[in-house]
């Protein structure tokens, strides 16, 4: 794309530093992935890096409760879910090194030091933090022309003192024209329906206290700032009342580029960089984002998410995967939240209301009772169904209990005294030491049997998805299985990677992860094809 607009790479990368200010949860991410989106349709080659400021080396030992769902790059990388969304956003794919932590900084700097690199010097935050950081940012934006890096957490936060002052460096160490400093933040109303500005300003005065100075200001608030709060903010915050943008809410967060492209917050950032000239005029952008996101619908279906964490952002690459799917069938995909510990008692008749059912991934035990119940119901009622790693390996397991009569059949990650481990470490995996060692990470290629299920779906004799898990499917058992009409229609080796039953209207399960390649206008396979059997069911009707 850079070719075409004349942009000349040799120039370097031009940088937008995305901050947070009054609370976490504002929206920061899909702000800097909008903006990245917008700049992709002006012909640019965006990237985008994740900051997070805590300890951990990556999010791959995180529990969704704190961060939402862990998210799989093709490289094996776990980082936050916000690189989903710049993946989503930008459609690109991205890799370990856009995600900085500050586990991954000490643990280089402390590396480093207990290796003598630093010559008897003392080792100290700054510079020797600092430049690790910085050093971190300029790698993965080389090559760009434009990388947005959003920091994690709030303005004030004692974890991310050390990364503001990176960029506090960052501003005297490149021109002035080559970076932009962009604050979200929160402007409330009141009880009287006025929208508040002092939250913004104690943000920004805590920002240029470290010495920064905002060059952006987006506003959050349930509705487009008024022109009278703009100039209020411009003039107490120091910056022109045309570098104040509104962020409102709304229904979909696909709609965000659109609601920024409206207030023109991509056309300042161009001129800003002063790249006018080397950017797509307006009316030869592309409008195939605009075109998908606002496609009518015509009806909508309910997909049951059978799954132990009761938060949306535990699994949210599904949830966007789903919406995605719906966009390529024209439907409304409604998402309804069945407690696989609580279904028994309280969820079954959500789930028996149910268009579809997807079981997704997980670790441990909890919940995987309810989970097999629903895949059972499923698989006995013909309902469409998509497993998805530990539905995967659950769908296994309730088929060997089920069809194949082995009752006590498991997965030896939860009952190491299972006479039955259907779902097991395979051989090679027994003398790794390292638990870490048996995880299966990143993209890795799934030979698909032509004539199946599989193969209609991906068209292709194989694909390359991710992967996150330890477990496999027990050979031993496969012959039996597949006997009994459940096939293997995706293998890599000796690893089963995808399961169909051909008796069924859509019975399909996946070892790997098929959710982190989707994107809005690349809708994954396995979801589109859950969408289509529903629809194709002659005794449903798409609700209107």
């Amino acid at each position: 794309m850079p070719k075409e607009t004349g942009y000349d790479p040799s120039l370097g990368s031009k940088f937008v530093f995305v901050t947070g200010g009054v609370m976490s949860g504002l929206g920061k991410g899909i702000t800097a992935a909008s903006l990245g989106r917008l700049l992709t349709n002006a012909g640019f080659d965006v990237t985008a890096v994740k900051v997070d400021p805590y300890l951990n080396v990556d999010a791959g030992t995180m529990s969704p409760y704190q961060h939402g769902e862990v998210y799989v790059l093709k490289d094996g990388g776990e980082v936050d879910l916000d690189l989903g969304n710049y993946e989503r956003f930008l459609e690109s794919d991205m890799t370990s090194d856009h995600n900085v932590t500050t586990g991954k900084v000490y643990q280089e700097v402390i590396e480093r030091e207990r290796a003598g690199d630093y010559l008897g010097n003392t080792v100290q935050v700054i510079p020797h933090v600092t430049d690790d950081i910085k050093r971190r940012i300029r790698e993965a934006a080389e090559g760009t022309d434009v990388c947005i890096v959003e920091i994690g957490g709030t303005v004030g936060d004692i974890e991310g003192m050390p990364y503001l002052e990176a960029l506090r460096q960052f501003s005297h160490e490149e021109d002035d024209e080559d970076i932009l400093f962009t604050h979200v933040t929160l402007v409330p109303y009141s009880k009287n329906g006025e929208q508040k500005t002092k939250p913004t300003q104690h943000s920004v005065k805590e920002l240029r206290s470290i010495g920064l100075q905002p060059d952006i200001l987006v506003g959050r608030n349930p509705d487009p700032l008024e022109d009278s709060v703009k100039e209020k903010i411009a003039l107490f915050c120091d910056v022109p009342t045309d570098a104040v943008f509104s962020n409102p809410d709304v229904e979909d967060i696909y709609h965000v580029p659109l609601v920024l492209e409206e207030e023109g917050l991509d056309e300042h950032v161009i001129e800003r960089f002063d790249l006018d000239d080397e950017a797509l005029p307006r009316e030869e952008r592309s409008t195939e984002w605009r075109d998908l996101v606002t496609r009518e619908r015509e009806g909508s279906v309910d997909v049951a998410l059978v799954g132990k964490y009761a938060l949306e952002d535990a699994y949210m690459s599904i949830h966007e995967s789903l919406k995605h799917a719906g966009l390529h069938e024209r439907v409304e995909v409604n998402t309804l939240w069945v407690d696989s510990e609580k279904m028994h008692d309280e969820h079954r008749e959500r789930l028996e209301s149910a268009d579809a059912v997807v079981v997704p991934g997980g670790f441990g035990s909890r919940g995987t009772k309810g989970k097999m119940e629903a895949i059972r119901y499923a698989r006995e009622n013909d309902v469409p169904f998509l497993g998805l790693c530990l539905g995967f390996q659950m769908a296994v397991v309730e088929y060997a209990r089920n069809v194949l009569g082995l009752e006590d059949a498991h997965s030896s990650e939860i009952d190491e005294e299972t006479d039955h481990p259907v779902i097991d470490l395979l051989p090679e995996q027994y003398d790794l030491e390292d638990l870490g060692g048996t995880m299966r990470l990143g993209a890795h290629e799934t030979e698909i049997e032509p004539g199946t299920l599989a193969h209609e779906l991906y068209e292709d004799t194989s694909c390359t998805e991710r992967h996150r898990h330890r477990y496999e499917v027990n050979p031993e058992y496969i012959d039996d299985l597949e006997a009994e009409g459940l096939t293997f229609s995706g293998k890599a080796g000796n690893r089963m990677e995808i399961l169909e039953h051909d008796d069924h209207p859509f019975f399909f399960g996946t070892q790997f992860h098929p959710e982190f390649r989707s994107r809005p206008g690349r809708p994954s396979p396995p979801f589109v094809g859950l969408l289509q059997a529903i629809l194709e069911d002659s005794e449903h009707e798409v609700t209107a």
